[in-house]
């Protein structure tokens, strides 16, 4: 998609001249093979590394810097759509950068902008505020905007920054452009005017700061998903579960469905199943697959929805609610939600109920929080909730979950996961050998004899750590060189 140079004039303006083509990409980092931008090298002088100044790249689209023989003025020929807005930034207000690229038939292909000094540009920010950094970064790591829509408008790192100050946000909403969703770019400017506004209340004010703080650290994406290797994702299951095929497969089934359509399925999965089971490891795992920050929302502790969907502007002490704390926690718009105890969600003690608001969230349409005021984007929102008893669910609840029970471990599997997984695990943490603490076989029985009567393995789990804190007494106090619990050792420690 070619960008026109249009001047001033009206006569020049009827043949506009093309200047640079913009290309959409969605590459998470640049490199010579993927840059940010191409510039003409006709002259052969540009290198590895040169320093300059953008020009107003709606104007004059190009980089001007010091040659061999003078000032040189290198034409942009291609530019990545997502930074149309940045260059303009950086040109408008002059700002010194060294660019780091490779000489390439095409041009000279830029991969790396890092800021130098200041030429002006009062109350801007520095190099120091690593701005520039961090703003390249959240750019990279954006979607393409549409392309069928003009955009209008040693190594530093800005991982760590945030955007605070009213310079900041108003200085990266105009770099990012449209790579921030159309509908919370309007929503953005809305609250920098009220920021700004001297005709508002100070209340007014901070308020609009904090929710333009809170939304501009937040990496909006698209709902596009890159393909998952099933392979990967069952090696990970295997890693994290014994047993629990059947529940393994409706997640790899889960899997290729996402392979195919690049999005994430409309229902979520609601784990069914007595304590201690693994219903919040399974969703741990699944986050892991996914390769998504999670949160989780423990619905036994929220007896108001507006704990939920956060308090109104207008009240001195507002402030958003716990599920945009949750995307603001995670940084970005895709993330799991692990739902805990969703049978206990329709008992709402205060003025409604929590379980009304879940639906907004898991229908996947946008989540408003009352503090924020804005449509929240859902469609990469994947919720895993886990409950114990199917009966309490109410059924538009049901109806936004594929339910999977997780059945109890047989004695077997106990024995297993016990000697396997549980005491290796612990003796691990704490520094011990495994030959240092080992039950005979009837000391294993003894073990889950003791707990025939418990679901799940978190008894077995505290057993496990009773024996090995055990067995370390012994070695380190009675100089014992290894602890073997048979039967009868186990039962006077355990019971």
């Amino acid at each position: 998609m070619p960008v026109f140079d249009f001047t001033s004039s009206p006569e020049e303006n009827k043949n506009p001249e093309c200047t640079y083509e913009i290309f959409y990409s969605s590459e998470s980092e640049a490199s010579a093979e993927h840059p940010i931008l191409v510039l003409d090298n006709r002259a052969g002088q540009l290198k590895h590394h040169t320093g300059g100044v953008f020009t107003n790249p709606a104007r004059k689209t190009a980089f001007e810097f010091k040659g061999g023989e003078g000032d040189v003025s290198a034409d942009i020929l291609k530019l990545d759509a997502r930074f149309v807005s940045l260059l303009k930034w950086l040109g408008e207000h002059h700002i010194q950068v060294r660019l780091s690229g490779a000489v390439q038939e095409a041009g000279y292909a830029v991969y790396r902008i890092r800021e130098v000094a200041f030429a002006g540009a009062k109350g801007k920010l520095s190099a120091e505020d690593g701005f520039l950094q961090f703003m390249i970064e959240r750019l990279l790591s954006s979607d393409a905007p549409s392309a069928e829509i003009p955009d209008e408008d040693e190594e530093e790192t800005g991982d760590s920054m945030k955007l605070t100050s009213i310079q900041s946000i108003t200085d990266f909403i105009t770099c990012a452009g449209r790579t921030l969703p159309d509908n919370i770019r309007l929503w953005a400017r809305r609250n920098l005017a009220v920021a700004h506004s001297s005709e508002v209340s100070p209340e007014e004010r901070r308020h609009a700061q904090r929710a333009l703080s809170i939304m501009m650290n937040i990496q909006w994406k698209g709902n596009y998903f890159e393909a998952i290797d099933p392979d990967e994702a069952r090696r990970i299951l295997d890693e994290e579960l014994y047993g629990m095929e059947r529940v393994k497969q409706r997640i790899i089934e889960t899997i290729i469905q996402i392979n195919r359509t690049h999005t994430l399925p409309a229902y979520g999965l609601l784990l069914v199943g007595p304590a201690g089971t693994g219903k919040s490891q399974i969703a741990y795992a699944v986050a892991r697959i996914l390769k998504l920050p999670w949160t989780t929302l423990d619905m036994s502790s929220i007896n108001d929805p507006e704990q939920l969907t956060g308090s109104s502007r207008i009240y001195a002490n507002a402030k958003p609610g716990i599920i945009m704390d949750a995307f603001s926690m995670a940084g970005e718009s895709n993330l799991v939600f692990i739902i805990n105890e969703l049978d206990k969600a329709s008992s709402g003690k205060g003025s409604g109920n929590p379980a009304d608001v879940l639906l907004t969230l898991l229908d996947n349409l946008g989540f408003t929080d009352n503090y924020i005021e804005c449509m929240i984007p859902t469609g990469g929102v994947y919720p895993i909730a886990t409950a114990n008893d199917l009966s309490l669910i109410s059924a538009p609840l049901m109806s936004r979950f594929a339910v999977i029970e997780i059945p109890d471990y047989t004695p077997e599997e106990k024995k297993v996961i016990f000697s396997r997984y549980a005491l290796p695990k612990v003796l691990k943490r704490i520094g011990m050998q495994e030959n240092e603490c080992s039950l005979t076989e009837d000391g294993l029985d003894a073990v889950i004899d003791l707990h025939r009567d418990t679901s799940g393995i978190r008894d077995l789990e505290q057993a496990a750590e009773h024996l090995a804190a055990n067995a370390l007494y012994q070695i380190e106090v009675n100089h014992a060189e290894s602890v073997a619990f048979d039967a009868e050792m186990v039962r006077n420690l355990l019971v």
